[in-house]
């Protein structure tokens, strides 16, 4: 028995926020922001619209690369911190976008960043326990929501977008497709590096709280960045060794898009060179839980990935959280 991906989908918004936009709200230069990040736009959804139906777009998308129905679902999980609203979830927003009349579970899971490769050992382990056959797993973020732009070091970083594929349990595979090997990983004292102080129970809605900016995303750059490289190597290590696998025998490592230097850190620490680490950061930004099935998906349908390649997927994010799963296109 395994679990495999059967489909991609991927949306982004047809808006775009370029370098020049950010230029004319905060001070900062095309410049200043590609030297260091290596991002020249993101996508920007409008007002009006929202995670959800980013989420549908791209669920609906994946669903028709599986050749599937909707109502061929039976779980539905949506891997954002960005959701419509407090509650409902966002998931079952999507179900009920999709036209799913079926009483089937489906559930948000709040990982930032790390989220979709958490959502990929979680909805792996649900599956394999026999009680679902076909899930969608969705990583969508609107995070241009949670910017404030008066802070050039963080609003320059992140866009909106939704990935997702189908997961399907193979109860007799015919070949070595699959995940096969996952880890994840988090360490809640470093809870402040990356952070949305208010809004929730601990600092609810109050003018006070609107005054002080606290509804906008804080981040701790310098130590977040070295944090990160040192956990997504280590994680990326142990995963491989977890499959059985050599870094050298990885086909494609597809690393959580934050920015072009990560990495590239992350992929000099691994031996790695770029032939092997697709990239999109330029045109996406960091869309935090939609990052890797956005690039998952762009890299199928390119024709990139190809049946039988071995993939590693890596993240991190808010927590702080990671974790790398690999397997088998």
């Amino acid at each position: 028995m395994s679990v495999v991906i059967s489909g991609t989908g991927a949306a982004v918004p047809q808006e775009k926020l370029t370098n020049a936009d950010l230029a004319e709200l905060v001070d900062t230069s095309d410049e200043w922001i590609v030297t260091r990040t290596g991002i020249r736009e993101r996508g920007k959804l409008p007002l009006g619209q929202a995670t959800s139906d980013l989420a549908t777009e791209a669920a609906a998308q994946a669903l028709i690369s599986a050749g599937m129905s909707a109502d061929d679902v039976d779980l539905i999980v949506v891997c954002t911190c960005t959701p419509d609203m407090t509650m409902p979830s966002t998931a079952a927003l999507v179900q009920r976008n999709l036209g799913i009349k079926a009483t089937i579970p489906c559930y948000d899971l709040n990982s930032a960043c790390a989220g979709f490769v958490v959502g990929l050992e979680v909805v792996h382990d649900q599956l394999l326990a026999g009680r679902y056959r076909r899930a969608l797993l969705i990583g969508a973020d609107t995070m241009t929501r949670l910017m404030d732009y008066e802070d050039r070091t963080t609003c320059v970083l992140f866009g909106d977008a939704a990935g997702a594929i189908v997961m399907e349990r193979d109860d007799e595979p015919s070949g070595h497709r699959g995940i096969v090997a996952t880890t994840i990983q988090a360490d809640g004292r470093l809870w402040d590096l990356i952070q949305v102080p208010g809004g929730g129970s601990l600092k609810p809605p109050s003018p006070y709280m609107f005054t002080q900016r606290e509804h906008y995303l804080r981040m701790n750059g310098r130590q977040t960045f070295k944090f990160a490289v040192q956990a997504m190597e280590q994680v990326s290590r142990d995963t491989v060794e977890r499959a059985g696998w050599k870094l050298s025998d990885v086909d494609h490592v597809v690393v959580h898009q934050a920015n072009l230097r990560i990495i590239d850190a992350v992929a000099e620490r691994l031996g790695l060179g770029r032939e092997t680490v697709p990239i999109n950061v330029a045109r996406m930004g960091n869309t935090s839980a939609a990052s890797i099935p956005v690039l998952l998906d762009e890299c199928h349908r390119e024709g990139r990935i190809h049946a039988g390649d071995r993939v590693l997927c890596v993240g991190f994010g808010s927590g702080l959280s990671w974790g790398a799963a690999a397997l088998v296109w």
